[in-house]
């Protein structure tokens, strides 16, 4: 069902879903199809989109326009990972992203999996709670990194180094740990 494209050596755009309806007229029936996109660099920079055409590659076409308007930036760390565990909600799609070591690859599933793919990120461990819909899915995993944060835009949000910054939660993990 997904299809992976490049194009301009830019953007990697993936088919998450294609949904066919029918409208039932004098003479039969019409097919309509409408198209969910994932569109990404691959170096941080990630959109969706959603396209509805008679035919399917018009679909698509326009799903991909869509999701190429819509990219967020979302700061990784070293470029494999997220920074931080983050939960994100959508309608009845409810999704847990957790960072993950270098070498846990992608776990998540489908319409999520083509979200970090798209991404550029390599390890994560994303749990998809509440409905199986891929709009919902997909929007509740936009919803995650869209709250997604660096520790150097938390140091300039509080007019501090990013040394200060992270040193003092290695104090904070050294002292949990002492007394766990």
């Amino acid at each position: 069902m997904r299809e992976e494209r490049e194009r301009d050596g830019e953007f990697t755009d993936k088919l998450v879903h294609i949904n066919r309806v029918a409208k039932v007229v004098k003479g039969g029936r019409r097919f309509g199809f409408a198209a969910l996109v994932v569109v990404g660099d691959q170096k941080g920079r990630v959109g969706f989109g959603h396209g509805k055409a008679r035919e399917v590659p018009e679909a698509i076409r326009k799903a991909t326009d869509a999701a190429k308007r819509s990219m967020i930036r979302v700061p990784l760390r070293e470029g494999r990972t997220l920074h931080h565990d983050v939960s994100g909600r959508w309608g009845a799609g409810k999704v847990l992203l957790r960072a993950a070591p270098a070498g846990t690859g992608i776990i998540a599933g489908g319409p999520m999996r083509a979200v970090f793919e798209t991404l550029g990120v390599h390890d994560v461990v994303a749990k998809s709670l509440g409905t199986s819909n891929p709009y919902n899915m997909v929007r509740a995993t936009f919803e995650a990194l869209k709250t997604e944060d660096s520790p150097r835009s938390v140091a300039a949000r509080r007019g501090m180094k990013v040394s200060t910054l992270q040193s003092r939660r290695r104090d904070t993990l050294a002292d949990a740990a002492a007394e766990g």
